[in-house]
């Protein structure tokens, strides 16, 4: 034991101990270019941290680079990075070793996976930038991964608490079958993120079927020959008098507002007091929380009996609320309503929440094995006992990484668009109005794809796009 205790010294002496700094804070310069919208500094920040490539955080490096890439209309660059994620991600297999210095250290030490909602925005990315492109095939090809990632999400959860489908890629699904005039499996997608939508999405996040949602699917039911299924939903979304609209071209126009929620660190004092048989509590009463733990090993037992109170850091988010509310396309004196379709700061949120009893079963196990190493290595040695008392605390530190270029929200709405030169106003609504214009120039049965990028928050107006 003793000769185990000497080589994590070593090895936590040697470059192991993280600094208490966040991972947002540790990468503050990138980060605060990026949100005052400097992103060619961020890019070049970025780059000089390129060693990031083959290291624990590297989905991160990859993801940050390819949505730099694709706000500043690289979309070639930015899609081999989100390519470089997405194989990340499909490769991942769980270091044992590292996992076990964790327990020892702190959840830093490993390889950092990426979250859940994270891959698959990642894709959403990936595809968009095909279809700015023009290369609807390849886009397509984006579909169909989304479409395994969600199956292995189902497969992967059982419990109807979690979060095991995303309305969202669903119907950006359906916007690019439809694109390809592809209406029959258009409007697979749509009734899909129509049943998410009214099923989960509304309750877990308060986010509702988008009117424009609802106008797709009974487009795409129309144009399939589904009659019964049109007449259905018409009277279902009490659409009575619905029409497609005939357009010479089409625009779906994509607006990423505010930031994604920032991942913390925040921490419980417990104390620990026996249980019957081989388990212990881990208590906390002020909050009213109690965990048991089973400890086979009598000597660890022993160890950990004499122990008052210790700290166990946990992660959160911390929301960073989009400076914008609102936003309308006007054209040609008709106003299309950008319309909320996907809430990434509460999916983070919730995606935590479900696996916190995770969470704190890994916290309070890496407490204790450290605790007991401690109290086990003061029997021997007090002054190496120390000082591993003093690396336990410099190293008891939660993972706080985590997507935080993401957006905050993605907001949604189709235009049509007529052969020629078309000019809009993108109208942004806070305290006042904000305008932007565009013009594009469009072919006939041409169906165009444009995203915005609103990175200002409450705590500061900066913008790109």
């Amino acid at each position: 034991m003793k000769a185990v205790i000497h080589r994590i010294i070593l090895l936590l002496t040697l470059g192991l101990v993280q600094s208490c700094a966040s991972y947002y804070q540790s990468h503050f310069d990138f980060n605060s270019e990026f949100e005052h919208g400097d992103l060619k500094q961020a890019l070049e920040t970025l780059s000089k941290h390129d060693e990031d490539s083959a290291g624990k955080n590297r989905f991160i490096y990859f993801v940050n680079k390819g949505l730099l890439l694709s706000i500043l209309g690289q979309y070639e660059e930015s899609n081999a990075f989100f390519e470089k994620a997405f194989l990340f991600g499909e490769d991942y297999r769980i270091n044992y070793a590292q996992e076990t210095a964790s327990y020892f250290t702190n959840p830093n030490v490993t390889v950092y996976r990426g979250e859940d909602h994270e891959h698959l925005m990642l894709l959403y990315f990936k595809a968009i930038n095909f279809l700015k492109m023009k290369q609807t095939e390849q886009a397509l090809v984006e579909c169909r991964r989304l479409n395994i990632r969600l199956n292995q999400l189902a497969d992967k959860y059982t419990s109807p608490e979690k979060l095991k489908r995303n309305a969202f890629i669903h119907n950006l699904m359906g916007i690019i079958y439809q694109s390809t005039g592809d209406y029959n499996n258009a409007f697979i997608a749509y009734r899909n993120a129509v049943d998410v939508y009214e099923n989960e999405y509304a309750k877990m996040f308060g986010v509702e079927v988008p009117m424009q949602l609802k106008k797709d699917l009974l487009t795409a039911a129309l144009r399939t020959g589904f009659n019964e299924e049109f007449e259905n939903f018409k009277s279902k979304f009490g659409m009575a008098d619905f029409q497609p609209v005939e357009s010479e071209a089409e625009m779906v126009f994509f607006w990423h507002n505010g930031l994604a929620p920032i991942k913390d660190e925040w921490s419980i004092n417990f104390i620990i007091t026996p249980g019957y048989g081989n388990v212990m509590n881990f208590t906390n009463e002020a909050m009213q929380m109690s965990f048991p733990f089973h400890v086979d090993d009598q000597n660890d037992r022993s160890n950990l009996q004499h122990l008052e109170v210790f700290r166990v850091a946990f992660p959160r988010y911390v929301e960073r609320p989009p400076y914008f509310q609102s936003a309308q396309i006007e054209r040609n004196g008709e106003v299309f309503p950008l319309q909320f379709a996907e809430d990434i700061s509460k999916i983070a949120f919730y995606s935590l929440k479900q696996r916190m009893f995770q969470e704190f079963s890994k916290g309070l196990l890496r407490a204790a094995l450290k605790k007991a190493a401690e109290e086990g290595l003061r029997k021997e040695d007090d002054r190496l006992g120390a000082v591993l008392g003093l690396l336990n605390a410099i190293t008891e530190k939660a993972d706080t990484r985590n997507w935080q270029t993401l957006p905050h929200s993605i907001y949604y709405t189709r235009v049509p668009l007529q052969e020629g030169s078309n000019e809009i106003k993108l109208l942004l609504n806070a305290d006042k109005q904000v305008v932007y214009n565009f013009t594009y120039q469009v072919k006939k049965g041409q169906a165009l794809f444009h995203t915005f990028s609103s990175l200002e928050t409450s705590f500061g107006p900066y913008r790109y796009y």
